[in-house]
């Protein structure tokens, strides 16, 4: 019989480590002391230490790792399924290591432009839930994601041309949609397309994909970099308001948020102030 300390040092596991172990089921002692409650282990379970480590090496949860030990020809399995989403987290935090470079190099800053008049097809978002008290970003950007994708191969097979960059848009154009926008099950936006189409591929749209007219306008606009959340929203938001401009104000009831691949640009129309306006 080993003692902990023996047992220790031939493992490399701290004594901390192997009665964490323990108390987690992991990495059983062959005997513990009744009176002194000090542990003992055998030399076979040098092996399954070994294998503790690797599997714990890899990243892995102790109660995964309990498992792959509990059940042998489920580990590989287990591995695949660890492997991916440590893919996942690595892709996410090169994700983060870039925003936090854009962040740092260039703050973003909001900028005046002059957005011409075009023609955009319109189609609502299944309205993904608000995800109980904080709204789930992730997927509300898969779901308008989906539509995008959807609506770009329905007017490109009506002959219609994809040109400019798509957006969303909170969905209140209608007083239904106003409705369900303030609800958890949505739809909460709707995307919105530029295209060249003539009178025969507008005719070849079907029904839930809606033809409008895109008035010029003056926006102020500011990009933000990487996957969309409530504290990049609340930024832009926040950007946009306290930008100075002379005599005119933005409106936030008539913001876009044009989808880049690398980031998102909130725009919001710019309402110039009349005379009546400013005496008042």
């Amino acid at each position: 019989m080993l003692s902990i300390s023996e047992f220790s040092e031939m493992c490399h596991l701290s004594p901390q480590t192997l009665r964490f172990y323990h108390s987690e089921g992991l990495l059983v002692p062959a005997d513990v002391n009744e009176q002194t409650g000090y542990r003992s282990y055998t030399f076979e379970q040098v092996e399954q230490a070994m294998l503790v480590m690797v599997l714990r090496g890899t990243g892995m949860s102790v109660k995964l790792v309990r498992r792959a030990l509990d059940e042998p020809d489920a580990a590989p399995a287990l591995l695949r399924q660890h492997s991916g989403e440590v893919q996942r987290q690595r892709q996410a935090q090169d994700e983060a290591v870039s925003d936090a470079h854009e962040f740092f190099t260039s703050w973003p800053e909001a900028r005046l432009r002059r957005v011409p008049e075009m023609t955009v097809v319109s189609k609502l978002v299944p309205g993904p839930s608000a995800g109980g008290d904080q709204y789930d970003w992730d997927e509300a950007d898969a779901a308008v994601t989906a539509t995008v994708q959807n609506v770009v191969k329905t007017v490109e097979l009506c002959g219609a041309v994809v040109s400019g960059t798509p957006w969303r848009a909170w969905a209140g154009e209608t007083p239904e949609q106003k409705r369900q926008g303030i609800t958890a099950e949505g739809p909460h936006w709707l995307v919105k397309i530029p295209v060249t189409a003539d009178k025969k591929a507008v005719a070849a749209l079907p029904g839930d994909v809606e033809v409008q007219l895109f008035e010029a306008r003056d926006e102020l606009s500011i990009f933000i970099p990487g996957k969309s959340s409530m504290a990049k929203y609340g930024t832009a938001l926040s950007r946009l308001l306290m930008h100075p401009l002379d005599a005119a104000y933005i409106d936030i009831s008539r913001m876009r948020h044009l989808l880049h691949d690398d980031g998102v640009e909130t725009t919001a129309a710019i309402c110039k102030l009349d005379e009546t306006d400013m005496v008042g």
